[in-house]
This record gives structure tokens, C-alpha cells and sequence, in this order.
């Protein structure tokens, strides 16, 4: 995934991850909200993504209409997406961008919890190792 989407393939592609199996419509349905687009212009969409390998499609049981279906996994290009964003907008600080995004939503109980635990097993992967300081001043491994 060397090339970035445009805004209109990602909000596809998200669609697909969050509901699984889509038709066209299913998906202009869902985007109308954020993202009023012709049927013309899903399909289209959808046939870039389908040419990048994004999306594969398959006949509906019935009726003409595709069921279109995410081909790759969200985790590679919400990675390119955030290191993009923390390079550009927060100057490499990871602390700075998650902070900004509490800021912005709080988490939730359930999420403190996991954001903790996760916290924990970077905490073991790290002990042992040693660390030197990074360019911005903070510890880094």
C-alpha cells in the first residue's frame, strides 16, 4: 500500500471494515450523511478499489447488484495514516497526538482499562532494553 487513498476511497474502505459486505447502495447509504455521492460516483469508487486490489466483489444472491467486500486489513493503513499525521502535525510526538485525541473525545472507562493494559505489555517489551534519548528530549528505546 505505497500510494495513499483519497478521502472518498478511505471513507469506502472504512464503510467496508466497520459493516463488512456492502452493495453500492448499501454503502452510498451509509456515506450520505458525511458524504452525499451519486451511485455513479460509489460504483466508480469502487471499481478504483477493486483495480488497487483494496476491494473484491461478488455476485448478490439476488438481483444484478455486486456485494463488495474489503480486501485488505484497516491495521497497515491506519499506521500510514497516523504516521503521517504525527510526522506533519505533531512534529513526531506520539504523547502530543494521543493527548490532542483525549482532548477531542475523552475514553471511556472500558477504554482507560485497555489503553492501561496496553500500556503494561509496552512497558515489559521495553524493560530490559536500553534506551537513549531521543531528538526531542524524551527517552526512547
Amino acid at each position: 500500500m505505497a500510494e495513499p487513498l483519497p478521502d472518498a476511497e478511505l471513507e469506502i474502505m472504512a464503510c467496508l471494515w466497520q459493516s463488512g459486505p456492502l452493495t453500492a447502495r448499501q454503502l452510498r447509504e451509509k456515506l450520505k450523511a458525511y458524504r452525499p455521492l451519486a451511485h455513479a460516483s460509489v460504483c466508480t469508487l469502487l471499481n478504483r478499489l477493486e483495480a488497487k486490489n483494496f476491494v473484491g466483489r461478488e455476485k448478490a444472491p439476488v438481483g444484478k447488484a455486486f456485494v463488495y467486500s474489503a480486501r485488505v486489513k484497516p491495521t497497515q493503513t491506519y499506521r500510514r495514516l497516523l504516521g503521517s499525521i504525527l510526522d506533519r502535525v505533531f512534529a513526531g510526538s506520539g504523547v502530543a497526538l494521543v493527548a490532542s485525541l483525549f482532548e477531542t473525545k475523552a475514553p471511556s472507562l472500558e477504554e482507560i482499562e485497555e489503553l492501561e493494559a496496553l500500556l503494561r505489555q509496552l512497558r515489559s517489551k521495553n524493560s530490559g532494553q536500553a534506551t537513549k534519548p531521543s531528538k526531542r528530549g524524551g527517552r526512547r528505546k
